[in-house]
């Protein structure tokens, strides 16, 4: 192993991934580890797509890089023509960046810069949500609400204020059907703005699903349209964060579509590239387009590999491969299957308290108590005991603490390829339970 890789983790060396295989990679001795979570939510076709490859092989015989101060490149354009036709009504310009965290820091200056633009420059306030996860760089950690993340930083982050989520398992309350507890949740919303001031606030940003930090939370049904409402009943800009939960990982391309909702501005990444090339985007509405170009002229933003004709053409040959062969059915078909394995094997295991998600893109949340849901001690570690279980046994899984509020809390995140075939099903399911198992017993 080299000793000059600044790693993830100073405690230990990973192995080394030398190949992969479909829904699989394998390390420098042979073994092979099924991809229960996509690295990230990132891997959605697995690991050895051979369109995207000739994509990209075709790609760099030609143009490998063009800087987007003094060209565009036909992939770029493609990529943003495909994008806008299939978004959310009134989606229609697209900023190409090389990941989630960009994407959201592009779009929190973008929101920025708009008001400026249309002579509203006293809105700078941005609210999120408790326990959301937005990115890692400094714009993109203010305006998550992960406690542990933040707490090293937060002398470095811009405030934010952070209202409740909306986390049916926990916050919906006896006999309150999920419509009135989204009403509810949606409610918080519009108390901030009132509190901070309706002249100050510029934009709520949500994940539809929240991904790392809760596990698959979707938002109930009709939440994230109050939400809506309330956004433009005082001039909000509403940026959903899709960087984990887009790209067909809910079974449709855009997961707010299952919510009957149209943002301001959208985040994507992970997916888009499946791990073939870094890329991300922030799609907006035209109006916010049409207010910088009428106003400056530019957008006061910018980064060097932007719009790389690279990574622009691994994420058209990624959403051909999606559309084309028809993913977004499989995704929900194997998501119901995957969901109705979990729940056969372990849905009535006593330190199982939530199994949930859509498509697949699945949480399971664990409990010391079912009855009073209350967590593991944090101090137990259960969610890295988990994971090293899992993948000792050749599964990789997505588990993560802090799931109530930052500190408590212990969940699981499955995000398998979008390929994944039955018996690999079975497989994850059988791993995963044989880990948390083990973790348990520990």
């Amino acid at each position: 192993m080299s000793n000059h890789v600044f790693g993830r983790s100073m405690r230990h060396d990973p192995p080394k991934a030398v190949a992969g295989d479909g829904c699989y990679l394998i390390d420098a001795d042979g073994k092979r580890y099924l991809d229960g979570s996509g690295g990230a939510a990132v891997s959605c076709l697995g690991h050895s797509n051979a369109v995207v490859r000739a994509a990209l092989h075709a790609q760099i015989d030609q143009l490998a890089f063009a800087h987007t101060g003094f060209f565009t490149s036909e992939p770029a354009e493609q990529l943003a023509d495909r994008l806008t036709a299939h978004a959310p009504a009134g989606l229609d310009r697209v900023y190409l960046v090389s990941g989630g965290s960009e994407a959201v820091e592009a779009a929190l200056k973008l929101a920025r810069q708009f008001f400026v633009e249309i002579g509203q420059p006293q809105r700078h306030r941005v609210i999120a949500r408790r326990q959301s996860y937005h990115g890692n760089t400094l714009g993109a950690l203010a305006a998550g609400g992960n406690a542990w993340r933040r707490a090293q930083f937060a002398p470095l982050l811009a405030q934010t204020s952070h209202i409740a989520p909306c986390y049916e398992y926990r916050e919906r309350q006896a006999g309150e059907s999920a419509e009135a507890y989204g009403l509810r949740a949606a409610q918080a919303l519009e108390d901030d703005i009132l509190r901070l001031g309706p002249e100050s606030v510029m934009a709520f940003i949500a994940e539809p699903v929240v991904g790392a930090t809760a596990g698959a939370v979707p938002a109930v049904p009709g939440y994230l349209r109050r939400v809506r409402d309330i956004c433009d009943r005082y001039g909000v800009l509403l940026i959903l964060d899709e960087v984990m939960c887009g790209m067909g990982r809910t079974g449709h391309l855009f997961a707010c579509e299952e919510d009957g909702v149209s943002p301001d501005i959208l985040t994507i990444a992970k997916g888009l590239g499946a791990g073939y090339q870094p890329i991300g985007a922030l799609l907006c509405q035209a109006a916010i387009y049409d207010a910088l170009a009428a106003g400056s002229g530019f957008f006061q933003h910018g980064h060097t590999y932007m719009g790389h004709p690279l990574a622009a053409t691994a994420a058209n040959a990624v959403l051909g491969e999606i559309l084309n062969r028809h993913l977004l059915t499989r995704v929900r078909e194997q998501g119901e299957k995957l969901d109705d394995a979990l729940k056969a094997a372990i849905g009535d295991h006593p330190n199982i308290g939530d199994i949930r998600g859509r498509g697949l893109f699945r949480g399971i949340e664990l409990v010391a108590d079912r009855q009073s849901k209350a967590p593991f001690d944090a101090g137990r570690k259960l969610h890295a005991r988990i994971k090293a279980e899992a993948f000792a046994a050749g599964l990789i899984c997505y588990p993560m603490g802090g799931t109530v509020d930052g500190v408590s809390g212990d969940h699981v995140l499955l995000a398998p390829p979008f390929i994944i075939e039955d018996d690999q099903i079975g497989e994850l399911v059988d791993k995963l339970g044989l880990a948390i198992q083990r973790a348990l017993a520990a």
